[in-house]
């Protein structure tokens, strides 16, 4: 994609910078500032569900109560799922979007600025709110990252209110921030860029932000019928009161289904952007994976139901959303197969962004067929609420959505800080992550097939040996993300510089700005041929 910039983009780092002080970044609607407090607190939250996880490993380590009690291990697992959820993959991206897709379409900022700041500022309350129940009477949410009622309404701690309203602003917050990607995405492309010019990542963010207008609603709707029940007296999901519990994981899984996929359709974006780089080809099937983005986006609205397999629906309803959850298989296979085509005879080098790419396709794939396992619907009465469940949730959100996020820093934050990451350092980081991943999450397959269940504290002797493998490499994988913090604390303090191109196979406008990228980009549109 060639491109001509307008004549004074050279001069753009002399205009009025950023304000001095906290009061830049309370008061930013830069996007670049807004994007960086995103993926701050999205590592914060990282950090923080990450050490749950850790505290959960270590008490499976061995059979036995070890730690904790049982009642704080389920606190854990909830607390763990829902703040690696709503903080720290999905914001994440969201910090991703507002760096990127600005400098990537040829916009001079996002389209909706001034709520762009309050999108972002909602959430830290959120989470304060959220994170301060473990401290109240009666502890934190310890029903599942699923809040499935009656426990999460019948049977809750008195801290579930503050739950629920935690989840009402983190899903106000991500309504916000989606609107002002499509009107950034729809509205502020520079002259010359069509649609179909668009970089991978932008597309993706596109079609995510339409599924997040779509969903977070029907997440607001599910715990506003616990907030009735648990306060007003209704029976949305009490069978006494003429209610239905199945109600609720119909309800939350209409919105949780589309949620995963909110959850790695920017990853996919993301590696599309990596492997044509270092690959130095154009990436294969553009339009085609274009077209695969938007079938998986409107697949994932008609398979909720595979989670439920086990709730006794209807033969009709157990064989459609067996079939219709094969079918993602498909869309999501061209992305892979365009993925290695985009590699094949290329000439390829194996850079930190690229090695997390690479781990990205294979491993993402590996929880891609555990999770064609999980759609057969006979079968998945066996695989059902054990740990080979949660050994394919994590294969495609660790090594897929986390690994995604990875490759994304490495790639773009010499272009964001203006000098490269240490490379060695960024090496033994990916390899440990690999190793340790694929150390903690493979045995949970072995484990899940021979019958322990999820969420529990204890467990029978025969899972002890996996059990202690998969919390060894827990440790190894937890504890190298400080090498990845450390990485990152030193690119923005120094370092090699970096060129205005960064990476040798990059095209895209935001290698034409220089490094780092002036606080306002592109005042004057660029002009895409």
């Amino acid at each position: 994609m060639e491109t001509t910039l307008g004549q004074n983009l050279g001069d753009t780092h002399h205009e009025h910078g950023p304000a001095g002080g906290i009061g830049r970044w309370l008061f930013t609607t830069n996007h670049k500032d807004i994007g960086t407090l995103y993926l701050w607190f999205s590592l914060l939250m990282f950090l923080t569900g990450g050490t749950m996880a850790l505290l959960i490993r270590a008490e499976l380590f061995q059979p036995g109560l070890q730690l904790v009690q049982p009642d704080f291990f389920n606190q854990m697992t909830t607390m763990h799922g829902l703040i690696m959820v709503f903080g720290a993959v999905m914001p994440a991206f969201v910090g991703l979007a507002n760096w990127m897709v600005p400098m990537m379409v040829g916009a001079p900022d996002m389209a909706l600025p001034r709520m762009n700041n309050w999108s972002f500022w909602i959430l830290p309350f959120a989470f304060a709110m959220m994170i301060s129940t473990l401290f109240m009477d009666g502890g934190a949410p310890n029903f599942g990252w699923t809040f499935y009622a009656p426990l999460s309404t019948t049977y809750a701690p008195p801290s579930v209110t503050f739950f629920i309203f935690a989840v009402h602003m983190m899903g106000i917050s991500s309504i916000m921030g989606a609107i002002n990607v499509i009107a950034t995405i729809l509205n502020l492309r520079a002259p010359g860029m069509t649609m179909m010019k668009l970089p991978l990542f932008v597309w993706s963010w596109l079609i995510t932000a339409f599924l997040l207008i779509a969903v977070m609603p029907v997440l607001a709707g599910v715990v506003t019928m616990m907030l009735m029940d648990i306060h007003f007296g209704t029976s949305f999901f009490n069978a006494a009161g003429g209610g239905d519990p199945v109600l609720f994981q119909h309800v939350f899984w209409f919105f949780g289904h589309p949620e995963v996929y909110i959850m790695i359709l920017p990853a996919f974006g993301i590696v599309s952007e990596i492997i044509p780089t270092f690959a130095r080809k154009r990436l294969f099937g553009y339009a085609s994976m274009v077209y695969a983005i938007s079938s998986i986006a409107f697949l994932s609205f008609i398979v909720w139901a595979h989670h439920m397999f086990t709730v006794g629906l209807p033969l009709a309803g157990e064989l459609f959303f067996m079939f219709a959850t094969m079918l993602i298989a498909v869309p999501t296979g061209v992305k892979v197969f365009n993925w290695v085509a985009t590699m094949f005879r290329g000439s390829m080098t194996f850079e930190t962004p690229m090695l997390f790419a690479l781990a990205f396709v294979v491993l993402f794939t590996i929880g891609g067929f555990s999770g064609l396992m999980l759609a057969i619907a006979p079968a998945d009465f066996q695989y059902h609420d054990t740990y080979f469940v949660v050994a394919h949730f994590h294969y495609v959100l660790v090594p897929g959505a986390i690994f995604s996020i990875m490759a994304a820093t490495y790639y773009w934050l010499p272009k964001w800080t203006g000098h490269m990451l240490d490379e060695k350092l960024g090496k033994v980081h990916f390899w440990l992550s690999f190793i340790g991943v694929n150390i903690t999450f493979f045995p949970m397959h072995f484990i899940g097939l021979a019958g322990m269940p999820r969420r529990i504290p204890d467990y029978a002797l025969q899972f002890a040996d996996f059990n202690s493998v998969a919390s060894i490499g827990a440790f190894i994988f937890g504890l190298s993300q400080l090498l990845f913090v450390y990485n990152v604390i030193a690119c923005i303090r120094g370092g090699e510089r970096a060129t205005d191109r960064v990476w040798e196979g990059a095209h895209g406008l935001e290698w034409t700005l220089p490094s780092p990228a002036p606080y306002h980009s592109f005042s004057q549109p660029p002009v895409v041929k």
